[in-house]
């Protein structure tokens, strides 16, 4: 099914004469998708014409800027705030396909958790030689301070955020996991909330799955997850600070949870715990949901000169009487080269086929990989294996030769720190661009929740390239966002 423009309405139609403004090669979500089994939820949508859903756009920015709901972008002249940018036309998901997703995502993020375990603990992945010992020792996220310890409840990947992509051929394929401090869910809640109020006849009677309760399950997960013996565990969510580009989501995570929102000023080790500084004296903290990176959570132990972090808190945390979610550490298992063995992974541990694709990786520290990377730069994709945010990818079939020959000078430089993909194209979405409808590519962060269970949020965000061709969907990049419907089967049931 597409959503084309005729005589100035939304139209859903299979007609073959309907599919001007398809990116060609491209996998259209409302062509090929099977969101026409829901022909309640788009008959509401072809109500509208396409100048009815610019002012609905109009209305959304407005209200976005006007609650403040904002990102950060480094090296801007404009300023580093930023509008979230939304667009009001939602990315819809059939109940069966999200279903095999769901389930695909827990398998994944059962299974690297039991890695993690094993990687700091007795090896035997490493001692089997089903993952290379020496990929592991040299990713720059790997903690030999944590190695011998297992944190509480033997959780690592207390909160994940897996990006998924739906190439060309419909297969959703996983493009990376984010196990370290992955941002975004709380875009995912305002996103809903603020389609509920510039689109409220479309929720009239349509069954959405809710992502509302995202809050109550992550204090819950957080909670479980505390050192034992204690009855009621107070946690924290700890920030680096308002410049930091998510600092948004901090107080918006930590409002939602009804938690202290705290820096690193904010507590001391005292007395064995980690201790808060209130109004009232010092008060006992179990469990802090870390927004700051490893490196600079704790001077004594990582990084001297961090200003961010505890001093002393890695100390109490190995002692078990502080749980840190994420894990430290978590980061080796996010690595883009360790990422090529997560089937591997998923087959070891849990003895299962991965139920998830990954994308055909190539590894540049393996020379007959970089051999073929190297031959077939301008038909490859290049990422550094520890960059997060679009930062440093050179797309090789759109690379000047310039960028061609620094991407290879940098590889032989320094193979360990580069993978190469093949260049996948990412699925579209109808999009309101200056007043009018045109498909943009699209990918997709579910987040998962790992405490007494796995659970995962129904949806996730779904980040959209706004600029014509492009396929970074990055906001800090000019990406932007969308409302993610995932369409239950029992039309009677009231959902938001």
């Amino acid at each position: 099914m597409l959503t084309t423009l005729e005589d100035d309405r939304v139209v859903t139609s299979t007609s073959e004469e309907r599919v001007a403004g398809q990116v060609r090669g491209a996998f259209d979500e409302y062509q090929d998708g099977t969101v026409a089994r829901h022909p309640l939820l788009f008959n509401r949508l072809d109500k509208f014409s396409t100048q009815h859903l610019a002012d609905r756009q109009l209305a959304a920015e407005v209200r976005l800027r006007e609650k403040g709901i904002t990102f950060a972008v480094y090296g801007h002249t404009d300023g580093t705030e930023k509008v979230w940018p939304f667009d009001v036309v939602p990315r819809p998901m059939a109940s069966d396909e999200w279903t095999r997703i769901e389930l695909g995502l827990k398998q994944r993020i059962r299974a690297l958790n039991l890695f993690l375990d094993d990687i700091y603990g007795p090896q035997l992945i490493l001692k089997d030689g089903i993952v290379p010992r020496e990929l592991i020792q040299s990713a720059k996220t790997y903690r030999p301070q944590l190695e011998g310890f297992r944190p509480p409840k033997g959780v690592w990947t207390h909160v994940t955020g897996t990006d998924l992509i739906r190439h060309s051929d419909g297969v959703v394929y996983v493009l990376e996991d984010n196990l370290r401090c992955p941002s975004g869910v709380s875009y995912v809640l305002e996103n809903r909330e603020l389609m509920k109020r510039v689109l409220p006849e479309v929720f009239q009677g349509s069954s959405i799955a809710p992502v509302e309760d995202y809050g109550e399950r992550l204090l819950a997960m957080l909670q479980q997850t505390a050192p034992k013996d204690v009855d009621a565990p107070v946690a924290v969510l700890l920030t680096p600070g308002s410049f930091n580009s998510a600092y948004f989501e901090h107080c918006f995570l930590a409002q939602q949870m009804g938690i202290e929102l705290v820096c690193g000023a904010d507590l001391v080790v005292k007395d064995g715990y980690v201790q808060m500084r209130t109004t009232r004296g010092t008060q006992r903290v179990d469990v802090i949901y870390r927004r700051i990176d490893d490196d600079f959570l704790d001077p004594k132990c990582f990084r001297a000169d961090s200003a961010l972090g505890v001093p002393g808190l890695m100390e109490v945390y190995k002692a078990g009487r502080v749980t840190l979610a994420n894990a430290p550490g978590t980061g080796v298992a996010d690595d883009k080269a360790v990422y090529a063995w997560v089937p591997q992974i998923i087959k070891y541990y849990l003895s299962e086929e991965a139920i998830l694709p990954n994308v055909p990786t190539y590894i540049c520290s393996n020379p007959e990989d970089r051999d073929y990377v190297l031959a077939h730069l301008d038909e490859l994709v290049v990422k550094p294996t520890n960059e997060s945010g679009g930062y440093g990818i050179v797309m090789g079939p759109r690379a000047s030769k310039a960028e061609l020959s620094d991407c290879a000078a940098q590889i032989l430089a320094n193979p360990r720190n580069y993978i190469a993909q093949p260049m996948l194209t990412l699925s579209t979405v109808p999009t309101v661009i200056d007043r009018r409808l045109a498909p943009r590519h699209v990918d997709l962060r579910p987040f998962i929740l790992y405490g007494d269970d796995i659970y995962v949020l129904p949806g996730g965000l779904t980040r959209v390239a706004l600029r014509e061709g492009s396929m970074v969907v990055n906001s800090s990049q000019g990406g932007g966002s969308k409302d993610t419907w995932v369409l239950l089967k029992d039309e009677g049931r009231a959902v938001g």
